[in-house]
């Protein structure tokens, strides 16, 4: 009998439009719901270098109000921030009452490229996998809605959009140090994740694993069981009637040509 893998039909493109759209839409239902009800929600997205993270990230912040849903993507800690309790960057960015904040990376960096590359001592990693759970523990007591997503990806997928961003110059800058870097350390990743998933894995607030070698179908069932996590209702709305605009009788307005316009490059002979 073969152990070769069993090969996944892709879904059709007009199909996948439809569904996204579909999804879409639910997500809007799910954002007036949240405002309504004043819920707080944290939404977490790890997992291995090309994942497919930023991809499912866009397509759900795509069509959402930029006041209620927010990305949170943090760069390297400044010296200061290095002398800080480990979470305190990170509260910061937590949401307020009728708030969605999804984290591309998070707090889960100790756990990952800290550890795998060094840039933390062994006492503070172990120290991170004994407080984590607390920390998040302490989010869902406090209200917070804490939903946590793993992207899982072959290393022969890994591979294969890694060489996808090295020969476009509009995906190139996606190739970071630590990306090229994390190429050599494959084993040392996978430990570091089953590691981190013994630790943090809680009744609470546990991980959830998107398989993202197919990006259409990542994207379609992570937005898809993110929408099932939050019960929520479609809530009705008054027709909305535009009122008259006020021409302003009465009024002249400044000549066109006191304004400096763009060049009008577009649309070309």
């Amino acid at each position: 009998m073969s152990n070769k893998p069993k090969k996944v039909k892709k879904i059709k493109n007009e199909v996948y439009e439809k569904e996204l759209l579909n999804l879409q839409h639910e997500l809007m239902n799910l954002q007036e719901w949240v405002t309504r009800e004043k819920l707080k929600v944290v939404v977490v997205f790890e997992g291995r270098d090309a994942a497919g993270k930023g991809g499912v990230i866009k397509r759900m912040t795509q069509h959402l109000s930029p006041r209620v849903c927010r990305v949170v993507a943090l760069p390297s800690p400044t010296e200061r921030q290095k002398t800080q309790w480990y979470f305190q960057r990170y509260v910061s960015h937590l949401p307020a009452a009728g708030e969605i904040v999804l984290f591309d990376r998070s707090w889960y960096n100790r756990a990952g490229v800290e550890k795998v590359m060094g840039f933390c001592t062994d006492n503070e990693y172990r120290e991170f996998l004994r407080s984590c759970p607390e920390f998040e523990r302490m989010l869902v007591r406090s209200g917070i809605i804490v939903i946590k997503y793993w992207f899982s990806v072959s290393d022969d997928e890994q591979e294969r959009r890694f060489q996808s961003r090295e020969n476009d110059p509009l995906k190139r800058w996606k190739l970071s140090p630590m990306d090229l870097e994390s190429r050599t350390r494959w084993a040392e990743y996978s430990r570091a994740k089953d590691e981190m998933f013994a630790h943090t894995d809680i009744k609470q607030a546990p991980w959830y694993v998107v398989k993202s070698d197919i990006k259409k179908h990542a994207r379609l069932n992570c937005i898809s069981h993110f929408l099932g996590m939050i019960p929520y209702k479609k809530i009705k709305h008054k027709k909305i009637k535009l009122p008259d605009r006020n021409v302003g009788i009465g009024y002249v307005r400044p000549p066109m040509s006191d304004q400096t316009f763009i060049p009008e490059l577009f649309p070309k002979d």
